[in-house]
């Protein structure tokens, strides 16, 4: 309604500059449909201006492209919105060859971690300053990685060599590497999938795992990655359901894992994130989803594929953020900002050089 009384005032400057503001925005990330904008959704986050954006491969043709997509988000909502991408190296990359350079799955460096520690963790931490200098040329502020959940043996290979190791303190500590490794190139990280999404047996992009362990095998495994990198500045919700510490609801939609385990067991502090709303493991409309994972705890939710329709019915859904939450995306978007603003100068020709060499044997970068 603002934004309407403003283009009817003539004053586009005056909302433009009001819709800058973080409490102007509504907790949720949205995706886009293709390599531009169009018309409708140009129109439709000016009117609904999501807290940021998640990128894909049907958004990422050219280095060009992205940066005139990238552009086009921040007229619509405002300089400082987060953009989101899942580039994790190996199977998930939405940036792809041979634009961009592909780079080893996350297992390769639990590997190397085995037979030389410091090794590893210098290796992994070149392997995202130079994933992060790709992203930083794009306005790309955000990568959903580290993968933090764990190699299981029964485990579905929809997480497999994306995860670092089986051994939960080789993840803490390459985990930290990955987050530092951003950071220094610039780019925020996005710890994911709390709190463990490796003994699922079921891919949650198609239904709902079930994890029947008791909670102390899952502090002793599962959830020590996260509590090792419980300070980090964001996570995102597994779709998994945990039947010996709810029931009933998947970890997104459960007020009591996120409250009891999420933020009491495990003392993650920072912004919590669903995973994607339109996944299958989820029921519900999508607007009930979106509805479920605030009020369970989640303080933005995640929805990814585009759909105009979908993204329509999440708007219709929206409630207002609560004074925690609005607390926690403050400090998000600080963290966001500093990150960028303290990026490192490196040289990344010879961090391409550097990892080459130590990636010998095991992936040929």
């Amino acid at each position: 309604k603002f934004a309407k009384f403003c283009e009817v005032k003539n004053k586009p400057a005056l909302w433009l500059e009001i819709n800058r503001c973080s409490w102007m925005k509504n907790p949720i990330i949205f995706g886009c449909q293709g390599l531009a904008l169009t018309a409708y959704e140009r129109s439709f986050f000016r009117e609904f201006p999501p807290l940021g954006f998640i990128l894909f491969k049907r958004n990422c043709s050219t280095k060009t492209q992205v940066i005139s997509l990238v552009n086009s988000l921040r007229d619509a909502v405002g300089e400082k919105v987060p953009i989101l991408i899942d580039q994790e190296g190996g199977r998930v990359q939405r940036l792809s060859p041979p634009i961009w350079n592909i780079y080893p799955p996350a297992e390769v460096f639990g590997f190397i971690f085995n037979a030389d520690k410091g090794k590893a963790r210098q290796l992994i931490k070149t392997n995202y300053q130079i994933i992060a200098s790709e992203l930083f040329e794009l306005g790309i502020n955000v990568n959903c990685a580290p993968v933090i959940d764990l190699i299981e043996k029964r485990g579905h290979p929809v997480i497999g060599d994306r995860a670092l190791s089986s051994d939960p303190k080789i993840v803490g500590a390459l985990g930290k590497a990955v987050v530092e490794g951003l950071e220094s190139g610039g780019v925020s990280g996005v710890i994911k999938h709390i709190p463990g999404h490796g003994r699922a047996e079921v891919d949650s992009h198609e239904s709902l795992p079930t994890i029947d362990s008791c909670l102390d095998d899952l502090l002793s495994r599962e959830f020590s990655p996260f509590i090792q990198l419980r300070l980090a500045a964001a996570a995102m919700t597994g779709h998994l359901l945990f039947t010996k510490l709810d029931p009933t609801h998947p970890v997104t939609f459960s007020n009591k894992i996120i409250n009891d385990v999420i933020r009491n067991l495990i003392k993650f502090e920072g912004i919590l994130l669903s995973d994607d709303l339109s996944m299958n493991a989820l029921s519900g409309s999508i607007g009930d989803r979106y509805i479920n994972a605030l009020e369970a705890g989640c303080d933005v939710g995640l929805h990814c594929n585009g759909n105009v329709q979908e993204m329509e019915l999440v708007a219709k859904a929206c409630p207002a953020a609560n004074n925690v939450a609005k607390s926690r995306i403050e400090v998000f978007l600080k963290k966001v900002e500093n990150v960028s603003d303290s990026r490192e100068t490196f040289d990344v020709d010879e961090l391409k050089v550097s990892l080459s060499e130590g990636l010998k044997g095991f992936f040929n970068f």
